[in-house]
């Protein structure tokens, strides 16, 4: 996962933080700060249903284009200190700058976080990494926009460098250019290979922003739980319909308390620890199986099209070329990803196979065709 010359990265669990943090960890508030009325109003509803050890709040908004709501900035560091005062909780926001930094280290702000459009920019993480040094305050830091997992690691092997032990990473999903019925795809395969990497690390999730909407919230939510990541981030407002950024996917702070409490917070049985990590394994396992079907059923139909369209402009199905082109990219990764060639090599007979019959109409070839007849069709290729 890390490269070769990388050293082992260093983080500590919830428990060892010193702030007698609970697992599952719940944060929730409001995308954006937006007024001292709001900010408390939603943090004393949080409070009252009692299902949250963190208020969250976005000072500083990066937008994709300007002229819409950028956030209040450093004047609603004093709401946070407010919303402490008054309940509690904790309090987090997200920095962006190495000035962000210091207004909230300044203010008592207790935990920051890293946001997707920061993560992949290595300068930037650098920056707050060096604004960081010597200072153990609790750093997430969420998955870039894109799907790429050494951006992700990298962000956090800066801030461990840089002398951050209470990290934790967040995921809240990818924007990918297949339609999904979510704002962000999950792709949980990411999160899942980081723990694999650094199995110490806690890893939250952040529904709201997968989900994009409040009725996909709690499947989202209960997912992230099933496959054992270590908390939940929710946004929170008191008035979702008024809110100035991110409206449909944030919750009331009652409707908030009701998903939470609807949730199955599974824990393993201390008389059976393997068979509980064994189900939690297999519930992982058949979770990527429907994402790998979905994923493969997506590009079948794609296949299918680029049939349609080379028949009428009357062009050749077979193109052994491009499937020498695929084959070449794909036994590539497969070497960075630790899969043997033999696997890579039977996993896409079997795809160029179904393709091929999806783009001619042929349904003769079934399931149990042979070996060689196989390998005859890749040496033929196409466009699958």
């Amino acid at each position: 996962m890390a490269s070769s010359t990388s050293r082992p990265l260093r983080t500590l669990p919830f428990g060892a933080w010193g702030l007698q943090l609970e697992r599952p960890l719940l944060i929730a508030g409001p995308c954006s700060a937006e007024s001292e009325a709001q900010v408390l109003a939603t943090a004393q509803g949080i409070a009252a249903t009692g299902k949250a050890q963190v208020f969250r709040a976005g000072l500083w908004k990066p937008r994709t284009r300007p002229g819409q709501f950028e956030g209040t900035g450093p004047i609603a560091l004093e709401w946070l200190k407010r919303v402490k005062e008054s309940t509690g909780m904790l309090t987090m926001t997200e920095v962006a700058t190495s000035d962000h930094v210091d207004a909230c280290l300044k203010a008592g702000v207790d935990m920051l976080w890293v946001g997707a459009r920061t993560t992949p920019n290595p300068f930037s993480i650098q920056e707050l990494a060096d604004a960081l040094r010597g200072v153990d305050i609790p750093v997430f830091v969420k998955n870039p926009i894109n799907p790429d997992l050494q951006l992700w690691l990298g962000a956090l092997e800066r801030f461990e460098r840089a002398g951050v032990r209470r990290l934790a990473a967040v995921h809240r999903g990818f924007s990918w250019f297949e339609r999904t019925p979510y704002r962000n795809s999950p792709m949980w395969e990411f999160p899942v290979r980081l723990k694999a990497a650094i199995p110490e690390l806690e890893i939250l999730c952040d529904p709201s922003h997968i989900a994009g909407s409040r009725d996909k919230l709690g499947g989202i939510a209960q997912q992230a739980l099933d496959l054992g990541l270590s908390g939940l981030m929710m946004e929170v407002h008191t008035d979702p319909a008024t809110a100035l950024s991110d409206a449909e996917q944030q919750l009331t702070p009652a409707a908030y308390g009701e998903l939470i409490s609807s949730l199955i917070f599974r824990q393993a049985a201390p008389t059976a620890p393997m068979r509980d990590r064994l189900e939690e394994l297999r519930d992982l396992i058949d979770q990527l199986d429907d994402e790998i079907a979905q994923k493969l059923g997506t590009r079948m139909d794609i296949a299918e099209r680029i049939g349609d369209h080379k028949r009428d402009h009357q062009v050749a199905i077979l193109q052994p070329e491009r499937w020498e082109r695929v084959m070449r990219k794909q036994l590539k990764l497969a070497g960075h990803l630790g899969l043997s060639a033999a696997f890579v090599n039977e996993f896409m007979d079997a795809v160029h196979r179904e393709s091929i019959r999806r783009q001619t109409g042929d349904g003769h070839e079934g399931p149990h065709a042979s070996t060689e007849g196989s390998q005859r069709s890749l040496s033929n290729g196409l466009d699958s």
